[in-house]
């Protein structure tokens, strides 16, 4: 709740002390406003035990795709604020572990398979349809693509789908038994919502971001509080 307050103030206190800054005008009519963010990120679970943290792949990775509509302030046209929509997904790769989101167990099992076949390739995917709304600034509003840039906002997301993928089948002494792909899906154990706080800073079309959920990946009792914190590179422009 600390962490919401905090961001309320600041979405509400920058536009208040964008007022009060110089008044420069710019001509913003060809202006490239970041209508487009298309982002790819290293992804990792804050909160899980070393049971489970020792199975994640450090190769773990999302990616996320947004439609913005972006609103300059009068006071200071160096300020803006944007709205839009979009999806954001994650792949979270495991080493000798099932996820096993088809069972019927009150606990979701996590099960290591260190001695038993496993999967050569594993992951857990799921994708939201998330708002993203963002408080921005852009040194030079009349050529943001050679301009310093900052935002901080918030999203709120929707689940639209979890599954769990494994693909070449291999038996404990590493040999392949068969090519064979399971693909699971099911929502049982996952939140379907989740709030996100985001921020990035960068120059020009290439900018560096961070995105942290404030909502555990599952439900509460089914699995550790796990959250998704994703670190990537934002490409954006139009």
């Amino acid at each position: 709740m600390r962490k919401l307050l905090v961001i309320a103030y600041l979405l509400v206190a920058f536009p208040a002390f964008s007022q009060t800054q110089k008044n420069d005008k710019y001509n913003l009519a060809d202006r490239a406003a970041d209508h487009l963010m298309f982002q790819i990120s290293s992804d990792h679970w804050t909160g899980a035990p070393d049971s489970i943290e020792s199975h994640i792949s450090s190769l773990s990775r999302g990616g996320n795709i947004y439609i913005m509509l972006d609103k300059p302030f009068k006071g200071n046209q160096k300020m803006s604020v944007a709205l839009g929509i979009g999806v954001g997904t994650s792949n979270m790769f495991f080493k000798k572990m099932l996820v096993q989101i088809e069972s019927t167990n009150p606990l979701l099992p996590f099960r290591s398979v260190d001695t038993t076949s496993y999967f050569k390739k594993y992951k857990l995917a799921t994708a939201f349809f998330e708002i993203p709304l963002e408080l921005r600034f852009t040194s030079n509003p009349e050529k943001p693509n050679k301009s310093i840039k900052a935002a901080i906002g918030v999203k709120g997301g929707l689940l639209l789908n979890a599954h769990t993928k494994g693909k070449i089948f291999k038996n404990s002494a590493g040999s392949v038994i068969n090519n064979y792909t399971q693909k699971l899906t099911t929502k049982s154990y996952f939140n379907t919502s989740r709030l996100t706080a985001t921020a990035r800073v960068g120059y020009g079309l290439f900018s560096i971001f961070g995105a942290y959920n404030f909502t555990s990946l599952f439900k509460d009792g089914v699995a550790p509080d796990m959250k998704l914190f994703q670190v990537g590179l934002t490409i954006s422009g139009l």
